[in-house]
């Protein structure tokens, strides 16, 4: 099967260091936006789920050369499969709370719009609970398989379960969490695409 191609290493490289960068500035520009007792709508609210889309983007790319650096195996391509799979749904879930701080006049007309949304069958689960969740599950569990398999040191899947456990105790750590990914990912960013060939890794 014919495999689809690869991204320039300029682009990746790029990738590791701004997804974790447009996280951070997702977590500051959150906080701002509640300085007024209140998270949307408004120019705040856009912008920040603009810069977290555009980072969920740029995580495909990451999710991709972690899955090429292990070879393309089995297990590396399930968890490919699993991440992809998660940024759709977080993905879904910022595009309708875009679309719902353009639809609403204030804060509290958000409310109903969410409540529509998530009455829908299998909305919750699908955009707003274990969708995703699988996310940030594939992403450490490609961390720790790169480590395993050597490519990392140890500290690398620690700093990111370390960036993904700060939001679960306050979502205003998120940004903190962001800034540790970033150190998590810096090894990665300077090593060359051309490392990851697959023939030289199996499952």
């Amino acid at each position: 099967m014919r495999q689809p191609p690869e991204e320039p290493a300029m682009i990746v490289r790029a990738a590791y260091v701004t997804a974790p960068l447009l996280v951070l500035a997702y977590g500051v520009i959150r906080i701002i936006d509640g300085f007024d007792g209140s998270r949307g709508p408004g120019p705040a609210w856009t912008i920040g789920h603009l810069a977290f889309l555009a980072a969920l983007a740029l995580f495909i790319v990451i999710f991709r050369d972690m899955w090429r650096i292990l070879g393309r195996t089995r297990l590396a391509t399930a968890h490919l499969v699993v991440g992809i799979a998660g940024i759709a749904c977080a993905a879904t879930q910022f595009v309708i709370d875009i679309a719902i701080g353009f639809m609403a006049a204030d804060h509290a007309a958000m409310g109903p719009l969410f409540e529509q949304v998530q009455a829908v069958p299998g909305a919750q689960l699908v955009i707003y609970d274990a969708g995703p969740f699988l996310f940030y599950v594939a992403q450490l569990a490609l961390v720790v398989h790169l480590a395993t398999r050597g490519h990392v040191t140890l500290w690398t899947p620690a700093l990111v379960a370390v960036d993904l456990a700060l939001p679960l105790v306050d979502k205003d750590l998120m940004s903190v969490g962001a800034f540790f990914l970033l150190v998590s990912f810096w090894p990665l960013a300077r090593r060359s695409t051309p490392a990851a060939r697959p023939t030289l890794v199996r499952a």
